[in-house]
């Protein structure tokens, strides 16, 4: 979340910054809020401190003098009542419409109220025009590596098999990821596939109600994860971490649900939008100073491993519509993938992973900080990145990996993993 102060002192930036970013957050009604809990507060601590004065002075004075001050007590105790109930439910609204209020946005950031304004950064390899190409669904049922039907029968639309040499090459997929991530200075980290609700919060995510993308658990105060951010950024929630120790870099590996609610059509078709898939994140936590150099080290270890994959890609910064609530920079890659379609044609780019700084704002909610060598303490800015969906790594090799003949080809730089230099 942004720093109220900040809030006030900048509220038409705030509001700009909404606008821009396609969030309906009130900022002038806000504000009316916070000055209303602000005079609640003043009036809950002014009757804390009278109700202190009573009860001290009821040590000194004499029985007839009591009597007088039993009775403004029980009034004080009245009145503190009323008010500590108020500043709760005040407190509650305020701190709920704070959450909802997005982060800053890099002023470079391309401002668009929806994704039709994010802009290509570059392209790294051509994507070539493969004649009667097959997308992936084609192809694994052709040769038996994914049975959705299945799935569907077992868990419902959207759930899958991995079959033979494809489940050999998802985890093939995710040691290289860990591997080239730790080439990258991160740490391996396995986490947790539930996570408590105010650490998904804390993330930046709503993990209860009709526009959750969330799977949560019934009368538990846990959810499944959509992502191991949750997991990573929850890490050093509560801690205060030294500046020495900055930059931590972990590398998370765990399973991710999603609902996907609200998605229909060839944007979900086959794996490309799923209920489940394995995932290795990147995570960072660093000095405010530090987190522009560690957006672009994360871009750059992205785009080395799909380009180790040899895989057309391209990148993208993303526009202020489609940042999401934590992101105040964030940069897609999209992989070519033959077999998509856009509109009448056959053959398009699909994200495949995204990078972004999220400055303080995770942090304030986590409420993760450091000390700096000088004694002051400031809040960690963290920053998140995918290293590789291995759903949608599969679907971008199956289709670009298919040849004339039927055959389907492994990357290079996944037989040492796998073992095998065709999946078909």
């Amino acid at each position: 979340m942004l720093d109220i102060k900040f809030i006030r002192e900048h509220s038409e930036e705030v509001k700009t910054n909404c606008r821009n970013r396609n969030v309906g957050v009130d900022i002038d009604a806000f504000l009316r809020l916070d000055a209303e809990r602000a005079g609640i507060q003043r009036e809950t601590e002014d009757l804390r401190h009278r109700r202190n004065e009573i009860a001290a002075l009821m040590q000194t004075v004499s029985s007839e003098q009591r009597d007088g001050l039993i009775g403004k007590g029980k009034e004080i105790k009245q009145l503190l009542g009323l008010r500590e109930a108020a500043l709760a439910e005040t407190e509650s609204i305020w701190m709920e419409q704070m959450l909802r209020i997005p982060n800053m946005t890099h002023p470079d950031a391309p401002v668009s109220a929806s994704e039709e304004g994010n802009r290509e950064i570059r392209h790294i390899g051509e994507p070539v025009p493969k004649e009667n190409a097959k997308d992936h669904v084609e192809l694994a049922k052709e040769h038996d590596l994914i049975d959705f039907d299945r799935g569907a029968k077992v868990a419902g639309t959207k759930f899958y098999y991995l079959k033979g040499k494809l489940a050999l090459l998802e985890l093939a997929l995710m040691r290289f990821a860990l591997d080239e991530a730790m080439s990258h200075g991160f740490v391996p980290v396995t986490t947790p596939d539930l996570a408590k609700d105010e650490m998904i919060i804390g993330s930046g995510f709503q993990p209860r109600g009709e526009e959750s993308q969330i799977y949560s658990i019934e009368n538990h105060d846990l959810s499944l994860i959509g992502t191991s951010e949750i997991t990573l950024g929850g890490y050093h929630a509560g801690e205060i971490l030294a500046e020495d120790q900055l930059p931590i870099r972990y590398t998370g590996l765990s399973h991710c649900y999603r609902t996907e609610a609200g998605t229909y059509g060839r944007e979900s078709y086959g794996l490309y939008r799923v209920h489940q898939f394995s995932k290795v994140e990147m995570y960072v936590f660093c000095a405010p100073e530090q987190s522009e150099a560690m957006h672009a080290e994360l871009v750059r270890a992205e785009e080395a491993l799909w380009s180790k994959l040899d895989i057309p890609y391209r990148v993208i910064d993303i526009c202020t519509g489609d940042l999401g609530g934590p992101a105040y920079r964030k940069y897609d890659i999209e992989a070519w993938m033959p077999g998509k379609t856009a509109g009448d044609t056959k053959g398009a780019f699909g994200e495949v992973t995204s990078a972004s700084n999220c400055t303080d704002y995770q942090a304030r909610r986590l409420n993760i900080r450091m000390k700096r060598r000088d004694g002051s303490i400031v809040h960690v800015h963290t920053l998140n990145g995918t290293a590789i969906a291995t759903s949608r790594a599969m679907l971008a090799i199956l289709e670009n990996y298919q040849k004339p003949d039927g055959s389907i080809d492994v990357p290079k730089a996944l037989i040492p993993y796998c073992g095998f230099s065709k999946l078909a």
